[in-house]
This record gives structure tokens, C-alpha cells and sequence, in this order.
């Protein structure tokens, strides 16, 4: 079934099961409500905390990870530039998050082949942000507070809430991606 990606779709955190089903790879998305930032040393962390048995310090049912360590926000701002980071980094980890409840990632890049099974076994999705493009991404933002782990600085935890933040859907929980199709696409039109 083909469908246009033209209009964005508009979603509000928590995500819903019915949300996440929704979506496929390609879509555009507008993401509004609390999201939480997390990067490779808060993941740890976090892993660690499952493993032991202890709460993590957000809630995980529905809930967002964007990939992010923002610069120091202007006088004014509630956060400085919040580019998405390398999410290949966060592989290791996004098994165990996506058990938790996690139902959407935002980064850059691919995802390994272990976190797009996770992603349709646990019925989440991996969103794409535009890199370099922290500084606009920014003014999406609209608080941020940090939650956990001060002493990571940039990396710490953070709780933000978005208005609007524009996304595009690289994985689904079909297991289509967005990247693979792209490629595909373009060896097939290169060979017309």
C-alpha cells in the first residue's frame, strides 16, 4: 500500500499504541509534548539501573528519547542548540529501554539490526532529526529541566517539552526503514 508522506502527521507524547501503528517509514511527523534526552554515559547509567531492579528517574511507558547533549542556552532560552547525536552509539542499550516502554528514539543515522527487531518486537519507532541543524531545532523546544545525573553536564537527563518538533519516521514497527527503501528506490530509478 502506498501512501503520501506529504502532510505531517501531528502526535503528542506519551505515544499511544494506536500512535506508534500508525506510522510508517518516511512519514513526517510533528512531535509535541515531554521528551526526555539521554546519550551514551546517561545510558549506561540507565542500563544499570535495570539491571538492578531499581526505578529509572522518568517514567518509560509511551514516553520519547531524543538523542541529545544541548550547548548552554542565551539569556532568555531554555536550551541552546539540540542537534540529534549519533544513535549507532546508543545500540547496545535501546534493547533493554524499548522493554521498559520506550516507544520512540530521536537521533541520526542508522540503527543495527538487533534495535530495528527490538523495535518491532516492543511496537516503537526510530525518528530522525535533522542534523546540524541543532540551533533551529532549538526554538521547538519550548522547557527544559534537568532530571538525573547533573554531573554529566551536556549529557545529563533532561525533560523537555516540544512543540512541533519536526521528525521524519526511519524505522517502523513493520520493520521498514526509510534508509534501506531510499537506497533501493534510487538503484532501481538510476537503472530506468
Amino acid at each position: 500500500m502506498s501512501r503520501s508522506h506529504d502532510t505531517p502527521v501531528r502526535l503528542t507524547t506519551p505515544l499511544s499504541p494506536e500512535d506508534v501503528a500508525s506510522l510508517r517509514a518516511g512519514d513526517r511527523v510533528l512531535l509535541s509534548g515531554v521528551v526526555y534526552t539521554a546519550r551514551d554515559a546517561a545510558h549506561a547509567r540507565l542500563i544499570a539501573l535495570l539491571d538492578q531492579g531499581q526505578p529509572l528517574p522518568f517514567p518509560t511507558e509511551g514516553q520519547v528519547l531524543y538523542y541529545v547533549g544541548p550547548t548552554p542556552p542565551r539569556p532568555g532560552m531554555p536550551i541552546g542548540s539540540a542537534g540529534p547525536t549519533t544513535s549507532g552509539r546508543m545500540d547496545p542499550y535501546t534493547p533493554a529501554l524499548l522493554a521498559a516502554g520506550i516507544k520512540g528514539l530521536i537521533g541520526k543515522g542508522g540503527r543495527s539490526a538487533e534495535v530495528r527487531a527490538a523495535l518491532v518486537k516492543h511496537h516503537a519507532v526510530y525518528f530522525a532529526a535533522t542534523g546540524g541543524a541543532g540551533a533551529l531545532l532549538a526554538q521547538k523546544i519550548k522547557s527544559a529541566e534537568v532530571v538525573a545525573w547533573e554531573d554529566l553536564g551536556a549529557e545529563a537527563v533532561r525533560r523537555l517539552v516540544f512543540e512541533d518538533f519536526p521528525l521524519v519516521v526511519i524505522d517502523d514497527v513493520f520493520g521498514s526503514d526509510l534508509y534501506e527503501e531510499g537506497v533501493a528506490s534510487y538503484r532501481v530509478e538510476s537503472r530506468s
